[in-house]
């Protein structure tokens, strides 16, 4: 099974005291969740472990025998200009970090200083390696214009460039270890997006879902925290929480827009410090998940209004994919649609119809409040009243005439009302819509229908023949 580590490249200690190595690997490890660490003893073996391993950060003494920091630093700098370095000195030397910072270093640290500065010094210099990486990752793909694990996306149905774009993304940032945004409004597909993430990332631990809409903040806490044995009254016996559920995996927030404002401290807290305490105990607990969220809300309207707050905004928006809604996305309603068709065919054991060419032409121009999963329930009903070899178009146009454009447009009033993005249908495609459109009004009697449309009816029987699959 394979071991998830944090950061996905490794940090390189290199420090000639043995004591010394052993004791800040702890305290990175047990304090700052950083468990990828390389330790080196001899500083003129430092090139050849970057050179062989995935080194993306140095934390570099200055005084050691051999090769001195800064000439160490220089080197480093020089053939692996991509790889950060801190600076940790026994020392505490205006000029020399001034030097130090001039020739490349994130930072510089006295070996007596408070722990905690050097561990956020460290955390914030893994958070800009890792932001430099995505960057690299992104430009490279854009510019290729290409995939590297489409299988990742293999459930979520598009040709849609936008689509694709948010692909590209999510392949630079899945990598990291910072929270992940997922926008978009209901029923587009964000937990679909929250799976590829995880799948990307190739982390050993499970995805674990969870709906936090509606939850209160004693539900929310013990939900996520977990509780020992008689924290509460009912609580006879210790319940892990999704947090430790999720070790090693992703932890999908859903719904975050609708939290409480007590539960987004405790968010907060959680994201900022990395540890949580179960309910009823004294012990913290590490993070060690993922954590990927996702709402239809606007949250910098919530924020504005007081409703979300701010620096949990931020804290989650370090990573922020906007999936588009299916009225930007049209080429996909055909590919969609023959999916649930043979999806709702396969659970109701019938064979798939046919599907009226001029069906994508109308869904095309309705404006799918409910996105993807609008369609797909209009999929699963027309199949379950199917009868015949083409599929009927009633449970289609009962939602669409609820829409007026595309009713005014259907009665002919208002012809201009195609989306200004989309291609115009072809004169075909229009003639099919008016005959369709008639015969409906009509009833199915092809004389009255034939009157609607100014035409004979051998005429009208003649276009509705062509129609009709071979």
């Amino acid at each position: 099974m394979k071991t998830n580590r944090y950061p996905a490249f490794g940090v390189l200690l290199v420090d000639d005291e043995p004591a010394f190595l052993r004791s800040l690997s702890i305290v990175l490890e047990r304090r700052g969740g950083i468990n990828h660490i390389v330790q080196c003893q001899d500083s003129r073996d430092a090139m050849a472990i970057i050179e062989q391993e995935n080194i993306g950060l140095v934390l570099l003494d200055l005084t050691m025998p051999h090769l001195s920091g800064e000439v160490l630093l220089q080197q480093i700098k020089t053939e692996f200009p991509e790889v950060g370095v801190i600076i940790i000195s026994g020392l505490n030397q205006v000029e020399t970090a001034v030097n130090c910072i001039r020739l490349g270093a994130y930072d510089y640290f006295v070996k007596t200083t408070e722990e905690n500065r050097l561990i956020e010094g460290v955390k914030r210099a893994i958070l800009l390696q890792e932001m430099r990486e995505e960057h690299n990752a992104l430009r490279r793909r854009f510019l290729t214009d290409t995939l590297e694990r489409p299988e990742a996306f293999g459930d979520i149905i598009t040709r849609d460039k936008g689509m694709r774009s948010v692909f590209q993304y999510l392949e630079s940032v899945a990598p990291s270890s910072q929270p992940v945004m997922v926008c978009g409004e209901s029923g587009v597909g964000k937990e679909l997006i929250a799976r590829a993430l995880h799948t990307l990332s190739e982390r050993a631990g499970p995805l674990i879902s969870v709906n936090v809409a509606g939850l209160d903040d004693n539900v929310f806490a013990d939900t996520l925290f977990g509780h020992h044995r008689g924290a509460f009254t009912g609580a006879d016996k210790p319940r892990a929480g999704l947090i430790e559920q999720a070790a090693g995996g992703t932890l999908f927030l859903d719904e975050i827009g609708d939290l409480s404002q007590a539960s987004q401290v405790k968010l907060l807290r959680l994201i900022q410090e990395g540890e949580y305490y179960p309910l009823g105990s004294d012990r913290p607990k590490r993070l060690n998940a993922r954590i990927v969220v996702a709402t239809h809300q606007n949250l910098v309207q919530k924020q504005q209004s007081g409703e979300f707050r701010k620096d949990l905004y931020y804290r989650l928006k370090t990573h922020q994919v906007d999936i588009p809604p299916l009225r930007q996305r049209r080429q996909d309603i055909p590919l969609l649609l023959e999916h649930f068709l043979q999806e709702a065919a396969d659970e109701l054991g019938k064979t798939k119809p046919t599907i009226p060419k001029e069906l994508p032409v109308l869904l095309a121009n309705y404006a799918f409040p409910g996105n993807i999963r609008e369609l797909r329930a209009l999929a699963y009903d027309a199949m379950s009243q199917h009868r015949s070899r083409m599929l009927s178009m009633e449970v289609f146009r009962r939602v669409l005439d609820q829409d007026n454009d595309v009713s005014e447009m259907a009665a002919g009033n208002s012809l201009t009302m195609f989306d200004p993005e989309q291609p115009l249908p072809t004169l075909q495609e229009m003639g099919d819509l008016l005959i369709q459109e008639a015969m409906r009004r009509a009833e199915g009697n092809q004389s009255l229908a034939a009157k609607f449309l100014g035409i004979s009816q051998p005429a009208l029987s003649k276009r509705l023949k062509k129609s009709q699959p071979e």
